[in-house]
C-alpha cells in the first residue's frame, strides 16, 4: 500500500496530465465529425484485423476436421458420377434413377508415410480391411490416379504408387482414343511414359491421358496427366509417350480407395477364357 501511495505521489503530475489528455481527446472525437469518423474507421480496421487473426487460428485447428468432412462429401458426389454407375437398360427413362446402378464406391483415407526417391515407391494410408479395403484396389486423389493397394492390415494399407517399375495401369490418350500401359523409368517423379503406341500416329502435345477402365481397378476417364513429349523407340515402330503426371506425389496427403462392386464377376468371367495354344507351346 505504501509503495502504491509513493508511486502516485511521484508520478502525480504525469498521471494528472494523462487524464486531462484522455478527457480532451474524448471531447475532440465526440463533438467534431472528422476525427470521430477517423476514429471509428481506425477502430473498425483494428477490430477487423483481430477477428481475421482469430478466424485464421480457428480454421487452422479445424483443418483436419474440415478435410475429413470434405472427403466424405467428395465420396458422395463421386458416387453419383456416370463413371461410377453402370447401365441396366437401354431405354432412356429417368424415373427414380432406375437407369443406372452403383458400380464403384470410394473409401477416403490419409497418407501417413510415403517415399518418392526410390526405384519402387510405396506409401501407407490409415485405412484397412476394417474399412472394406482389399488388395489390388485402385487409389486416386482429387488430381488423378495414384496407385494400387499392395498389402492390407486391419487398420492400414500399403499402396504401390505410379512411381514403381511394374505398375502397368491401362490408360488412354484423348481425343484420339489410343491406349497403352503406364510405366515409370525411376528417374523423374513428375513424369511417366506410355508404351505400346505405334509411331505412325501423330499425337498432339498436351493431349489428356486418362484411365481406360479395362481392368476394373479404375473407372474409365480418371485423369492421369498430359502428353508432354513423344520420342521414337530405337529399333521399334513405337512411340515412347512421355506423360506429365497430374498429381505431385511428393506432397500427397488425402486419397480415395476405389471399390468396384462388380470386379469379382468380371474376373470370374475373364478366368473362363481358354489359354492360347501358341502361348502354351512357347512355354
Amino acid at each position: 500500500m505504501r509503495n502504491l501511495i509513493a508511486f502516485f505521489r511521484r508520478f502525480r503530475v504525469f498521471l494528472f496530465f494523462a487524464v486531462l489528455q484522455i478527457f480532451s481527446l474524448s471531447l475532440y472525437i465526440r463533438y467534431l465529425s472528422f476525427p470521430k469518423n477517423q476514429y471509428l474507421t481506425t477502430a473498425s480496421v483494428v477490430v477487423g484485423k483481430f477477428l481475421e487473426v482469430e478466424n485464421d487460428v480457428t480454421k487452422h485447428f479445424n483443418l483436419s476436421k474440415n478435410n475429413i468432412a470434405l472427403q466424405k462429401e467428395n465420396v458422395e458426389l463421386r458416387k453419383k458420377l456416370p463413371q461410377s454407375l453402370y447401365k441396366i437398360g437401354r431405354t432412356l427413362v429417368k424415373i427414380e434413377d432406375t437407369l443406372y446402378k452403383q458400380q464403384y464406391e470410394y473409401i477416403p483415407a490419409s497418407v501417413i508415410n510415403s517415399s518418392v526417391s526410390r526405384r519402387n515407391n510405396y506409401f501407407t494410408i490409415n485405412a484397412g480391411y476394417k474399412q472394406g479395403i482389399k488388395r489390388d484396389m485402385g487409389v486416386f486423389s482429387d488430381k488423378g490416379v495414384v496407385g494400387i493397394i499392395h498389402n492390407v492390415s486391419e487398420h492400414y494399407s500399403v499402396v504401390k504408387t505410379v512411381l514403381t517399375k511394374d505398375i502397368n495401369i491401362d490408360v488412354m490418350i484423348e481425343p484420339i482414343g489410343l491406349f497403352g500401359f503406364l510405366k515409370w523409368d525411376g528417374k523423374n517423379a513428375k513424369k511417366g511414359s506410355i508404351t505400346g503406341i505405334s509411331n505412325d500416329i501423330r499425337i498432339k502435345k498436351w493431349s489428356k491421358v486418362i484411365t481406360k477402365g479395362g481392368s476394373g481397378i479404375f473407372p474409365k476417364g480418371m485423369p492421369v496427366g498430359k502428353v508432354c513429349d513423344t520420342e521414337p523407340i530405337e529399333g521399334e515402330p513405337l512411340w515412347d509417350v512421355v506423360v506429365l503426371f497430374s498429381e505431385d506425389y511428393r506432397s500427397l496427403q488425402q486419397v480415395y480407395v476405389i471399390k468396384n462392386l462388380l470386379i469379382d464377376e468380371q474376373k470370374a468371367l475373364e478366368g473362363q477364357i481358354p489359354p492360347d495354344e501358341e502361348d502354351e507351346d512357347l512355354q
